[in-house]
């Protein structure tokens, strides 16, 4: 039977009873746990493959190294973080059960850190996506990857926070990033990070060392729409106007004056000749604080709004110019075809 128990206030007044929890209780919790991931990491594993790749060293000699990816077209396409197969002369890939392919690269992007391969094999379980728009704070996740190559290796944790930002190798801010406590470690990247269901909600990145249970995953909204992005074009089209600038701090009184809502903006500190933002009459010196009718705090404001939807269009920039508040118009261009990378 279970323990009746009271509480008593200071008189010895009964202030409040009640049943303790029966000890079948918890473990019934445990076991739900435990189900839940023993479920999730049953349908995952499948889908999930070990990457190894080789680059040439700067001096002499090849390097190796690995990495994870998840299988997610029923033809082949694998999705993995640009830093597992970046520069890599030869890719090769590991399935759950043994069997080894090479590796095809389908597309890089190391703005937001994800890349596609694609192995010719059809005999393949393909992961199921999820939405990361739908996830929670403290919800159930489960890691899978290979950690110091140790194949197919699963960890379990929560969310421990939404919506942070991760500034990728190339300098640019990723959005939307899941904080997670799932342990992860080198190998790790590029493997998904999967709920209670077995859907695939991120692509695992990073962690913070020497920190533990800080590690992060791309949401897998991002990853959806650059894997199709590099699956149709080889590359993520994006925008640029052609300027180098910094964030710089406005004026209190041009503030209040011109009744801004940010304090800040991008100072212009270099145009290339012939670029949009040249050819739009912006100069050296000019701070801006608005593109295409949006607020820019910062260097990172700017660079969100440079997407794809404004190559060639003619989008109003506002600037400031010694104290006088400016609009012009920019036709912004397709970054590939002004800087390779």
């Amino acid at each position: 039977m279970a323990e009746i128990f009271s509480l008593n206030d200071s008189n010895g007044q009964s202030t409040y009873s009640g049943t303790a929890a029966p000890e079948h209780d918890e473990k019934s919790l445990f076991d739900a746990y435990s189900q839940a991931v023993i479920s999730a990491s049953s349908q995952i594993s499948p889908s999930v493959v070990k990457i190894d790749v080789i680059r040439r060293g700067r001096h002499r000699g090849q390097i190796g190294g690995s990495g994870s990816g998840s299988i997610f077209t029923p033809d082949g396409f694998i999705m993995t973080n640009s830093h597992v197969i970046h520069g890599a002369q030869n890719i090769q890939v590991v399935l759950s059960d043994g069997r080894t392919y090479d590796a095809d690269l389908i597309g890089d992007d190391p703005d937001t850190d994800l890349a596609v391969v694609r192995i010719n094999s059809s005999e393949i379980t393909p992961a199921r996506l999820g939405d990361s728009g739908a996830i929670q704070v403290g919800q159930l996740v489960i890691a899978v990857g290979n950690p110091y190559g140790f194949q197919c290796t699963v960890t379990a944790g929560v969310i421990s926070a939404l919506g942070r930002s991760l500034r990728a190798r190339t300098g640019r801010l990723i959005d939307n990033i899941i904080q997670t406590d799932a342990a992860l470690n080198p190998g790790n990247s590029g493997g998904p990070l999967v709920s209670s269901l077995g859907d695939v909600i991120g692509v695992n990145s990073a962690a913070i060392l020497p920190a533990q249970g800080i590690c992060f995953a791309i949401a897998i909204n991002t990853a959806k729409y650059i894997a199709s992005q590099l699956i149709s074009f080889g590359e993520v089209k994006r925008s640029f106007i052609g300027i180098a600038g910094q964030n710089v701090r406005l004026h209190r009184r041009l503030v209040h004056f011109y009744k801004l809502k940010n304090e800040s903006g991008v100072q212009i500190i270099s145009l290339e000749k012939e670029s949009p933002a040249f050819q739009a009459g912006c100069r050296r010196g000019d701070i801006i604080v608005s593109f295409n009718a949006s607020v820019v705090s910062g260097i990172d404001d700017l660079q969100r709004l440079l997407n794809e939807d404004l190559i060639g269009v003619r989008t109003p920039i506002i600037i400031i110019r010694n104290t006088q508040m400016i609009e012009l118009y920019v036709h912004p261009r397709e970054i590939q075809n002004e800087r390779k990378r």
